[in-house]
């Protein structure tokens, strides 16, 4: 999967509702970070991630979109740089 451009250095800390659905944004371009507001369409080869909550919880979504567990953050956001 390709990555989005970078939209933050930062995971956003969310509390999701159990069965609730999320469209985390794979682009970057959105200005509802971490999800999607539609953006996605000027670029064209990027779709919002669907993810429903099994639980209510606080998540750690993505923000950097270079992440190997698109949606959530798994730390890669440390290795890149604000340029």
């Amino acid at each position: 999967m390709e990555k989005g451009k970078i939209a933050g250095l930062t995971p956003i800390k969310v509390d999701v509702e159990a069965g609730k659905r999320y469209s985390w944004c794979t682009c970057g371009l959105s200005e509802k970070q971490p999800f999607c507001d539609g953006k996605h369409k000027a670029e064209g080869k990027f779709s919002p991630l669907p993810y429903v909550a099994e639980e209510t919880k606080t998540v750690y979504f993505c923000n950097c979109k270079q992440t190997n567990n698109p949606g959530f953050c798994d730390g890669a956001h440390k290795n890149l740089s604000a340029d």
